[in-house]
């Protein structure tokens, strides 16, 4: 007797076809993101185009919120370097991750409670521990003994101040300028106010990094070389009175 077993319809009718692409269905996530994205589509006004836009809202927000920021340039007080108009772009991650503002940054900081109401951009002349005077025997400014050359960025025919000041900068704060000392309120003209014209490191938003606009002048911002030869405070005896 035959007792191989004989395929019968059900099991004929189981078999994949050979026709079959298997291509032709995708997972259950792939199909379930489709979905949501198509269901999404269809209840924005405008569909895909909405939907596109929306996303890239939120994108550029994330981006703003937590890496660069746009900053226009309020005023001429970093002239001729940065116009009235410009827009620079502030890297919010400069000063992130244990790094700390430098001697020469172009900064941008929140100057309530410091200088008004509003966010400011200025250079960084002296960080904590700094002592910074003006002037020396040739009219320059001082940092911890040295004498800087900033004719590379100063406004033609400014004084590097006409404000004589001899202090050392608090651990935690910057002693900033304008590049253009005859129109900018800075922070010599807040020596006698609460924090002594100090900018809490704290109340940084960025570092301005690019001039992004107008775009014939698109511009990398790098830190002068003026402030490198510039001793640490600690290699100099620490803070003068």
């Amino acid at each position: 007797m035959d007792t191989e077993a004989q395929p019968t319809e059900r099991d004929r009718s189981s078999r994949p076809s050979d026709s079959e692409d298997p291509s032709d269905t995708g997972g259950p996530e792939d199909r379930s993101r489709f979905a949501l994205v198509s269901r999404a589509a269809e209840w924005l006004p405008g569909g895909r185009i909405t939907l596109t836009a929306l996303v890239c809202l939120v994108f550029l927000l994330l981006l703003n919120t937590f890496l660069l920021q746009p900053f226009q340039i309020p005023s001429g007080s970093m002239e001729s370097g940065l116009r009235i108009g410009d827009r620079v772009l502030v890297n919010k991650l400069a000063y992130r991750f244990g790094a700390h503002p430098q001697r020469g940054d172009i900064v941008v900081f929140d100057g309530t409670g410091y200088f008004g109401d509003a966010d400011y951009i200025k250079r960084v002349v002296g960080v904590g521990g700094d002592h910074v005077v003006c002037c020396d025997k040739e009219g320059r400014i001082q940092v911890n003994g040295r004498s800087v050359d900033e004719s590379a960025f100063l406004y033609p025919g400014d004084a590097p101040s006409t404000v004589s000041f001899d202090l050392v900068v608090p651990e935690g704060t910057l002693f900033v300028l304008g590049d253009h000392r005859a129109d900018s309120s800075d922070s010599r003209d807040h020596l006698g106010d609460p924090g002594g014209g100090m900018i809490p490191v704290g109340d940084v938003i960025g570092r301005a990094d690019w001039i992004v606009w107008p775009a014939r002048d698109w511009t990398h911002l790098v830190r002068p070389g003026a402030y490198a030869r510039v001793p640490d405070a600690k290699s100099v005896g620490g803070a003068h009175g």
